[in-house]
């Protein structure tokens, strides 16, 4: 397993990288959220920021307001409690709802939309702690640990630097009128927020690329992985080797079956052989049933000689038909003439054998096509070769 794992220096393949966004395997940046978010907040605050002022002030002068009345009627006071409240909801709902969508908006930019109910399953696997120690001390595990520390520690210093050279600027504003501290405040919180959000970018920026070189790491192939896939896409190349033979074998076997009911065989002599069969009312033009060559020429035709099947020597012909027409199929229009021929022939052979008719001579010359012998042609591009 150790060496599987220190083999793995492929890249993850289309299928591996398909099956991993069924898994929920996404390159994520939370750096980039946090930044985006606060980012987003920052600029309504900014924005909203002379309305905020007086919506504050208008609001704490009316907390602030009592009256004779209100002091007689203690539970009067929750009932504005309540108001106050609602109000501070109607600012603070809408600015974090709107820093939650940003925050999702920039996950997505980085590993885009990715629907799967995969992660939520409960894996039970996962409920063993010896299994899942070498992930807690996983390279990706150390390194973000070793990121979040970093952070925190970079805020908690930003932090820290920013109040205490801003403590005196704070105390001061506790001799200040209610609206000026109030706008003085905001506006040095709104920078205070700023220095942070710029580290945030700054993490952002290292952790974007970060989290594609982990995922990328993690969904790395081992040679060992590369092979079983293209197996598992292309199928074992030897069982498909097999499936093809067995089925070339009982394409011959049925195509032998269908020889001796065969009209008659044409050949040439020895290296081609097709079978010819012609029923008159039920078939346009002479059919195919059987051809082959080499060995498989001769099985035919000495299968047609033990079932009585008229073998004719034809060797043009038998070049023709077998480049040309294929099995349980109709010859090509421009072989009828010869094959007419040849069946005319083997008729008047057949009505000579049973007395009927005089012995007919030799096999007249067949009208093939030139253009459709194969050696016609390779001899063709010979010789426009030579030339």
């Amino acid at each position: 397993m150790a060496d599987d794992a220190q083999d793995r220096n492929l890249p993850a393949s289309e299928r591996k990288l398909r099956k991993a966004r069924e898994d929920g395997q996404v390159a994520r940046s939370r750096d980039l959220g946090h930044f985006a978010a606060i980012a987003a907040g920052l600029a309504l605050m900014a924005a909203a920021a002379p309305a905020a002022s007086g919506w504050m002030q208008r609001l704490l002068a009316a907390g602030l307001r009592f009256d004779a009345r209100t002091l007689a009627q203690p539970e009067s006071m929750g009932e504005r409690l309540h108001e106050f409240a609602l109000q501070f909801l109607f600012v603070v709902v809408p600015m974090g709802a709107a820093m939650a969508l940003v925050g999702v908006a920039a996950s997505l930019a980085v590993g885009g939309w990715n629907w799967t109910l995969k992660p939520i399953f409960p894996k039970f696997d996962k409920l063993n702690p010896i299994t899942g120690l070498p992930s807690l001390v996983s390279k990706d595990r150390l390194i973000d640990t070793l990121k979040s520390c970093l952070l925190a520690l970079v805020l908690c210093g930003l932090g820290g630097a920013w109040l205490a050279t801003h403590m005196d600027a704070f105390g001061g504003t506790l001799s200040m009128p209610l609206p000026a501290a109030l706008g003085h405040a905001g506006s040095a919180i709104l920078k205070g927020v700023a220095l942070l959000a710029l580290a945030l970018a700054v993490f952002a920026v290292i952790d974007v690329p970060l989290q594609r070189f982990q995922l990328a790491s993690r969904l790395k192939m081992s040679h060992q992985e590369a092979k079983q896939e293209h197996k598992e896409q292309e199928g074992n190349v030897q069982v498909k080797a097999k499936v093809r033979a067995r089925m070339r074998e009982m394409a011959n076997r049925r195509m032998l079956a269908a020889v001796p009911r065969a009209d008659l065989v044409v050949m040439n002599p020895t290296h081609y052989a097709v079978a010819l069969r012609y029923e008159e009312g039920s078939m346009s033009a002479p059919r195919v049933v059987a051809k082959g060559a080499d060995l498989m020429a001769m099985r035919i035709r000495e299968l047609a000689k033990t079932s009585s099947v008229p073998v004719l020597q034809a060797p043009v012909l038998a070049r023709a038909l077998y480049a040309h027409a294929e099995i349980d199929r109709e010859i090509p229009a421009a072989l009828y003439s010869a094959v007419a021929q040849v069946l005319a022939y083997v008729y008047q052979l057949r009505a000579a054998m049973s007395g009927r008719v005089a012995m007919p001579g030799e096999l007249p010359e067949l009208q093939v096509p030139r253009e459709l012998d194969p050696h016609n042609k390779t001899s063709a591009h010979g010789a426009e070769g030579d030339a």
